[in-house]
């Protein structure tokens, strides 16, 4: 199974992406981590990569494609799971000719739904582990008093990014749907679409994207 998720910045794709890849076993591929990991690969895409990162340029949609076909020919038991691409409908065309190229198909396509004052809220409050990443909330989820991460036990390293303010976000969530509101229409014209609360309890939304992945949810529901 091949799933998209889409979110604006803060929505809980990465909270609900690693939830996948641990109970079904799941990829997840994410834009930046591939081209940073095929940096340092030493492949041809590589070397590419590595090339255009050094002056600066960015990365073609070719390359991304690239590297995408690369992670689908390794394979993955659970399927793999789209975080970051695409973001624009010249690269839903593309990964889309790439699925098909390769046999594979697009199961489901997921729009998590927010509120974004209710958004700017949650991410001016949160925090993040240095050592693996998992997301806490001074109101949601307070970082222990021990000091001690939950999920890899590092003490006393958590850290907040520098453009989670509110004047930030509301620049980084305009950028969003500027630039990806297109493909809402997109998926749906194509059937792929549903929708859950993004705004949810952490373990509700996981509920919500079982229910679509395990086909208890219509198709378009927002």
């Amino acid at each position: 199974m091949n799933i998209i998720l889409l979110g604006p910045p803060g929505a809980g794709k990465g909270t609900q992406a690693r939830h996948l890849v641990e109970t079904r076993g799941m990829v997840q591929l994410s834009t930046g981590d591939m081209l940073r990991e095929a940096k340092d690969s030493g492949t041809e895409m590589g070397n590419r990569v590595a090339e255009v990162m050094a002056k600066g340029e960015l990365v073609t949609d070719e390359i991304v494609i690239g590297l995408i076909r690369e992670k689908l020919e390794q394979g993955a038991k659970g399927g793999f799971i789209f975080d970051g691409f695409p973001r624009t409908l010249a690269q839903a065309d593309a990964l889309g000719d790439l699925l098909n190229s390769t046999g594979e198909t697009l199961d489901a396509v997921i729009a998590m739904e927010v509120n974004d004052d209710a958004l700017v809220e949650r991410i001016t409050a949160r925090s993040t582990c240095g050592g693996c990443g998992e997301v806490y909330n001074d109101v949601t989820k307070p970082i222990p008093a021990d000091g001690k991460c939950t999920n890899c036990g590092k003490e006393n390293d958590f850290k907040r990014r520098a453009d989670d303010n509110e004047e930030s976000l509301k620049t980084r969530l305009m950028e969003y749907y500027k630039k990806t509101s297109m493909l809402i229409g997109y998926y749906y014209a194509k059937g792929n679409l549903s929708w859950v609360d993004g705004l949810g309890e952490i373990g509700a939304v996981q509920n919500e994207i079982s229910q679509v992945l395990d086909g208890g949810v219509d198709v378009g529901n927002g």
